[in-house]
């Protein structure tokens, strides 16, 4: 079995409706309004606010990410919302510079932590210089990115792919050729310390391991080093694509991936099916370049399995709408309608999930990632949040 059923629930009958799924994101921002305090920001969920003081400030399930979805929901025309996100911003990382998120858990963080694109400043900062370009916070966070190159972690939420990303954003929004500058130094490291059979060794929460999802491994390590073409770009997407067809696992035309390359389906842990780890990440992440055959079979998978059950729930990291983003990226590799009705399906459920559950401000795990993948189903854009939207 490639998945675990119990894990999942049938879609909803309900109707795709334009209008509904706009009334749909419109709520999760007033809810998001109405809850935001503008000294204490937003309350915490329990498991988003693990090994953390409240509130919680980070990009990933934190007051950071909230603020950027606020803001790209707002620039794409979806609804607008009357906090001031650029003041919003500031105490975030005010709160932050007073004790960091993940302060009191009990693993071991890089000692670049400050420099994560998803858990630390450097996310903050980048958010903070696109609601209000200042020097200030472009100087302090091109200081993160070099601060981030050798980073061990060697994944996209501590290292220097993260951060990489955050320099490309930047070239692209400012055209400073020292932000492209940063960026080759990063890519050029992180080149250098490839594994000789094309994967990287995390050293993550002081555990090694070889990952292969979009947040700790290695289609995640990819996809920052395409971001900017260069010598390496094609041979990377060969090479990635003949990794990911090793480690695919296939039943009755159905394909998923495990966790890590040579590991179990099943680790103790369970098997996952999720953007984080397993085929809608691996599909979602590595749609340009992974073999069609493999593309068809792990989108076919994460529309069979339907949505996750109230225990994941309806978020990007681990939910319906993570899940959700495959069949968008299929489509748009494709090009076959019937992909984009599936992630629209997806999207009905998961808003149905988020109104079911209010409560959770997080970018990835809450009701604001529903809405920006709803608004990329009415518009028939794959882009993934954070990954390909900086």
């Amino acid at each position: 079995m490639l998945y675990s059923p119990d894990e999942f629930e049938p879609l909803t009958d309900e109707p795709w409706d334009e209008e509904r799924v706009r009334a749909g994101i419109r709520a999760i921002v007033a809810d998001a309004g109405a809850a935001f305090d503008p000294d204490g920001l937003w309350p915490a969920n329990e498991w988003d606010a693990w090994g953390s003081s409240v509130p919680v400030k980070d990009l990933y399930c934190g007051a950071g990410g909230v603020i950027w979805a606020l803001d790209t929901l707002r620039r794409r025309g979806h609804a607008e919302t009357a906090i001031d996100l650029a003041a919003a911003l500031d105490r975030t990382l005010e709160l932050w510079r007073e004790e960091p998120d993940l302060s009191a858990a009990e693993i071991e963080l890089p000692p670049e932590r400050e420099s994560s694109l998803l858990g630390g400043e450097a996310g903050l900062l980048l958010v903070a210089w696109r609601l209000d370009p200042r020097p200030e916070p472009a100087e302090l966070l091109l200081q993160r990115v070099r601060e981030n190159r050798d980073n061990a972690f060697e994944e996209l939420m501590w290292g220097s792919p993260g951060t990489m990303l955050a320099a490309h954003a930047m070239h692209e929004w400012t055209g400073e050729e020292r932000w492209a500058d940063a960026w080759r130094e990063s890519a050029e490291a992180l080149m250098a310390r490839r594994d000789e059979d094309g994967l990287w060794t995390q050293q993550l929460y002081g555990k090694p391991g070889r990952h292969l999802g979009p947040v700790h491994g290695l289609v995640g390590n990819v996809h920052a080093l395409l971001q900017i073409e260069s010598e390496w770009s094609d041979s990377l997407q060969r090479e990635t694509a003949r990794i990911l067809e090793r480690e695919a696992i296939t039943e009755n035309g159905l394909t998923t991936w495990p966790g890590s390359a040579g590991g179990p389906l099943a680790p103790a842990s369970g098997i996952r099916l999720q953007w984080c780890h397993g085929a809608p990440g691996m599909v979602g992440t590595a749609a340009r370049y992974l073999d069609e055959e493999l593309l068809l079979a792990g989108a076919e998978l994460t529309w069979r399995a339907g949505a996750h059950g109230a225990e994941k729930g309806a978020g990007l990291c681990h939910g319906t709408a993570g899940n959700g983003y495959a069949l968008l990226k299929t489509f748009e590799r494709t090009g076959d309608e019937r992909w984009l009705e599936r992630a629209r399906k997806f999207a009905v459920h998961a808003l149905a999930q988020a109104k079911g559950a209010p409560g959770r401000y997080s970018l990835f795990t809450g009701g604001v990632g529903v809405a920006l993948f709803a608004a990329g189903c009415l518009e028939a854009d794959p882009r993934f949040p954070v990954l390909d939207w900086l």
